[in-house]
Formats: C-alpha cells, structure tokens, sequence
C-alpha cells in the first residue's frame, strides 16, 4: 500500500525535501522553516454498539444506502478518541456509553484516514438524527449476515467476533482487544 506523499509544507507552503533524521530514515523536511514535516491523516473512529445484555449489535444507514455500517465519525481536533466515541453514538443514536474498550485501529487509505475502532455499550432510548436514515439491533448472526460487504466495518466487525482480523491489504491477525 503506498502512502499519500507529503509535497508541500504545510505552514509555509515550500516544496519539501527528503532530509535523513536518525532513528526516522528520510522524511520530508521544509528548508524554509527549518522543521521535518511528517505525515498528517484524519482520524476516525467506527464503533461496535452492543445493548446492555451484550447480545445485540446495533447497525445503522447512512446517506442514502441501502447496506448496514457501523456508527463512525471523525475525531474533532482538540479532542480524545474516546471522547469522539461518547459523542458520536450521542449525536448519531442519542444513546449513552457505559462501558467502552478499543477493538482495532487500520489506516484506510482511501481517505487518508487511520481508523480507530471500539466495542461499545450503551444505555438509554435510540433515537436518530438526520444523519442515520434508520437502524436496527441484530444478534451477533444477523450481524454478521447484514453488514455492509467487503467494508472496512465489516473486518471490524468480524475481527471482534471470530478474534481474527482480515483486512484486504494485510495479513490476517489474531484479535488484541484492550479494556478501556
């Protein structure tokens, strides 16, 4: 998988330079500033909404679609991927978080984006906003069956469930779930 290349600084505008940086390798360096500029990406985060009895998934569609994703958003500058979690199934779902724990991280290159994802359970009434055309609880089967085919949630998804990761540029990995 190639990277997106970094051509210009991002403060002043010059072209960069490849400069070597011990411990680094070359990186692109701005001979105007004075400073190595190293890669900028967003950051997302999708998240695997569980009920309180842990035994419903709930999935959503978005914009149009007419496939089951996850909830995801985009982490706002200034703020913790946790935080955006919180907010985001707030914002998309109205429902509050009670228990939290990071699932898997993979960079999509597709938009630039590392992807961070998290187990989640929530509490409280669903509702959703005009960003989520409509949702609905699976069980884990259902799930499985109804998400969006050959999607980055989808690896997500399976990922937690079976405990390996398949992502269509890397190898398959066993799960590394940690308890947040």
């Amino acid at each position: 998988m190639k990277i997106p290349e970094m051509n210009y600084c991002m403060h002043c505008g010059t072209k960069l330079i490849r400069k070597h940086l011990d411990g680094e390798g070359e990186i692109p360096y701005c001979p105007t500033c004075g400073e190595y500029r190293f890669p900028v990406f967003n950051t997302a985060v999708s998240m695997i909404v569980l009920n309180q009895a842990k035994d419903r998934i709930l999935m959503i569609r978005q914009y149009g679609g007419d496939e089951y994703i996850l909830v995801a958003g985009y982490v706002n500058k200034g703020e913790d991927a946790e935080d955006a979690v919180k907010r985001e199934v707030s914002e998309e779902m109205g429902l509050n978080v009670c228990g939290m724990s990071f699932n898997r991280s993979h960079y999509y290159a597709p938009s630039n984006t590392l992807m961070l994802n998290y187990a989640v359970t929530v509490s409280g009434e669903e509702h959703n906003n005009s960003e989520v055309d409509s949702w609905a609880w699976f069980t884990f089967e259902e799930a499985r069956e109804r998400i969006r085919k050959n999607s980055l949630a989808k690896a997500f998804l399976l990922g937690w469930l079976d405990g390996v990761f398949v992502f269509p540029d890397k190898p398959a990995e066993p799960c590394r779930s940690v308890s947040i």
